[in-house]
């Protein structure tokens, strides 16, 4: 078997991989759907709902928690990866797109004043989640590890 024939049977992998790619479908037709404008950046971007990160690592613990067992060191890496992937989602990368909107609206208002300051690009919003987003990206990648695995 070839290397890229071994990938493509890797069930573990595969069940990561494609956590996240539904999860970046469905967070770029939400988008869609509440703003009514097609965003490209939400295909690859990170922040919305689903949390793309949590899809995709739940689909790799749960792959391997049904490939190797509950019992395995590969699933105990995995879970803990997971669990601080899914922790930092919520804590760090969400406080950073809350100050990230907060400080954009701070140069907006420096701006509207007449302020000489040089232009900045305006900060990225979207890198964080709520613990519903994170949640619905659990359920989504363990539903797709278990369909993949089973």
């Amino acid at each position: 078997m070839n290397f890229f024939d071994a990938l493509t049977h890797n069930t573990v992998l595969v069940s990561a991989v494609l956590g996240w790619f539904i999860a970046q479908i469905l967070k770029t037709l939400i988008h869609l759907f509440f703003t009514r404008k097609f965003v490209a950046e939400r295909l690859v971007g990170s922040g919305g709902m689903p949390s793309s990160h949590s899809s995709t690592v739940c689909a790799l613990a749960t792959s391997v928690a049904i490939q190797q067992g509950p019992d395995s060191a590969a699933f105990a890496i995995s879970l803990v990866v997971a669990i601080i992937v899914m922790h930092d989602a919520m804590g760090v990368r969400r406080e950073t797109g809350i100050q990230a909107r907060v400080l954009n609206e701070m140069m907006k208002l420096f701006e509207d004043m007449g302020s000489d300051m040089p232009a900045q690009d305006k900060l990225k919003e979207f890198v964080g989640h709520t613990p519903l987003q994170v949640l619905i990206g659990a359920v989504l990648g363990i539903l797709t590890a278990l369909i993949i695995n089973l």
